[in-house]
């Protein structure tokens, strides 16, 4: 991790969690021609907001929602187009991850694009299920135990 960057959590309803939804809306949504609703907003109440700065700057974020059973469903993950490749996403993934562990969470599922399949499974994802189709585009299942180390 950069020495100026920093993994934190938000508030939600805080004017850092609102630079979050931007950052998400720009990501993920905008180039689907899709808008998060106030519904879906409100929803990301009961959920964990992760976002990762470089200096003052907002160069990534995630949610963590609770579900049943004790696990963590890791959604939104999103990084700046112009820093991708650089870290960012592994390092929020890693700190979700210590985040889950000290929740006493036992493992982390999400849904990945399929251009990003690649990327969870470096960091010990694994495919469940078979694709399907989310949000307009191709998705995967995918988890990860946490009661072994991270890798």
């Amino acid at each position: 991790m950069a020495e100026d960057q920093v993994i934190c959590q938000l508030e939600h309803g805080s004017p850092q969690y609102w630079a979050t939804v931007e950052l998400r809306d720009s990501v993920l949504r905008k180039p689907l021609g899709l808008r998060f609703s106030p519904e879906e907003l409100q929803a990301e109440k009961g959920s964990r907001h992760v976002a990762c700065y470089r200096g003052q700057r907002l160069v990534g974020c995630l949610v963590l929602r609770p579900m049943a059973g004790g696990d963590l469903q890791m959604r939104q993950v999103a990084v700046v187009a112009d820093v991708q490749g650089n870290g960012i996403g592994r390092a929020m993934v890693q700190y979700a991850e210590a985040l889950a562990r000290t929740l006493g969470c036992s493992r982390i599922v999400l849904h990945a694009r399929v251009a990003v399949v690649p990327f969870y499974e470096k960091l010990g994802y694994a495919k469940v299920g078979e694709r399907f189709v989310e949000v307009t585009i191709p998705h995967w299942a995918m988890e990860k135990s946490l009661t072994s180390p991270c890798p």
